[in-house]
């Protein structure tokens, strides 16, 4: 049975602190940032879904449109060879979502397991599982990611999020290992060692349940950095161009001068499209550390009213003693 710091408090003699209340573990969903983040994020993940089936035309049919602007034909426009735009940018979103969503899901996991492994039992394990760590720290991702794409013939989006994840878990691991190097020593995990629980059940229900929210902003930054590190990929021309994402198509754009040709519907939605995913995740990630710490949530209502200091504060000086008295500066009124 594991023992909680509740029942350390009631042990201790000191009152027990209260339960979460409904409005505590609602305020993270509450707060502004978080939900807009959230419904941004949630309109990607639906187009995503259903993003190939209401794609207006096949993201790879040519016409003989070409190069025409935003109509009510093509919503978008199309590129040099007459293809839509708006079909490529909704095909394209579920490779996006997918890479950013699995690579974060595999660096997280991996360094759960190594941080808080190396940062509870310590010792050898700590030493071994701390240089694996720096090991990978030291490595430079996206030119070992370039080089792994260059070599592989088939670069596929589970490919690339495999080589993402691998290169971007240790800053999160070696994050999980310093929290838990100073959890493990608190009153309610002596308490549960104290009562001969196992150190794995220690660990998931003692220790990790303090570290949800560490774990769930390093979840959030990682999909932030696969995303991105997939379309530069993409936009250089590493990654399979035949599959579409927003990152294809901004590389297609690129190698047929769009710009200078003044096409700036054949770039401009792929790029609204990544900055809008990257402040939706921006938010989430400032919503939970809002949630975690409360120093950094926005105050309301009357607690807006901030009281502003012009100039310095006078701050009165007691003269030494024996000293004259200082003479006195203020000037009497004339008659």
């Amino acid at each position: 049975m594991s023992v909680t710091a509740t029942d350390t408090a009631v042990l201790d003699g000191t009152p027990a602190p209260e339960a979460p209340t409904r409005r505590a573990r609602l305020r993270f969903l509450r707060g502004g940032k978080t939900r807009t983040g959230l419904l941004l994020l949630a309109f990607f993940v639906l187009l995503a879904v259903i993003g190939p089936w209401i794609a207006p035309y096949d993201p790879d049919a040519m016409s003989d449109q070409l190069l025409q602007p935003p109509s009510g034909e093509h919503w978008f426009g199309t590129t040099h060879t007459g293809q839509d735009v708006l079909s490529q940018i909704l095909v394209g979103t579920r490779g996006v979502l997918v890479v950013g969503f699995v690579a974060a899901l595999i660096a997280t996991v991996l360094s759960v397991l190594i941080g808080v492994t190396a940062g509870f039992l310590g010792g050898a394990v700590d030493e071994i599982l701390s240089a694996l760590a720096n090991i990978f720290l030291v490595l430079p991702g996206l030119p070992l990611i370039i080089i792994v794409a260059s070599f592989v013939p088939d670069t596929g989006d589970l490919l690339i999020a495999f080589a993402i994840a691998l290169t971007s878990w240790a800053w999160g691991s070696r994050i999980l290992r310093a929290q838990t190097l100073s959890l493990r020593r608190r009153d309610y995990v002596e308490a549960a060692r104290a009562t001969g629980e196992s150190t794995w059940r220690i660990i998931l229900f003692e220790i990790m349940p303090n570290l949800t929210a560490v774990i769930a902003s390093g979840f959030v930054g990682t999909v932030i950095f696969a995303v991105l590190t997939e379309i530069t990929l993409a936009f250089i021309g590493v990654a399979d161009i035949s599959h579409w994402n927003w990152g294809t198509v901004l590389f297609w754009a690129q190698s047929n001068q769009a710009l200078a040709q003044g096409a700036w519907w054949w770039f401009v939605p792929a790029g609204l499209c990544i900055a809008l995913l990257g402040t939706a995740l921006a938010l989430i990630n400032f919503g939970i550390d809002e949630f975690v710490n409360p120093r950094l949530r926005t105050a309301t209502g009357s607690s807006r009213k901030v009281k502003m200091r012009v100039g310095f504060t006078p701050v009165a000086r007691k003269p030494p003693v024996g000293a004259p008295p200082e003479p006195s500066t203020s000037k009497e009124p004339r008659p």
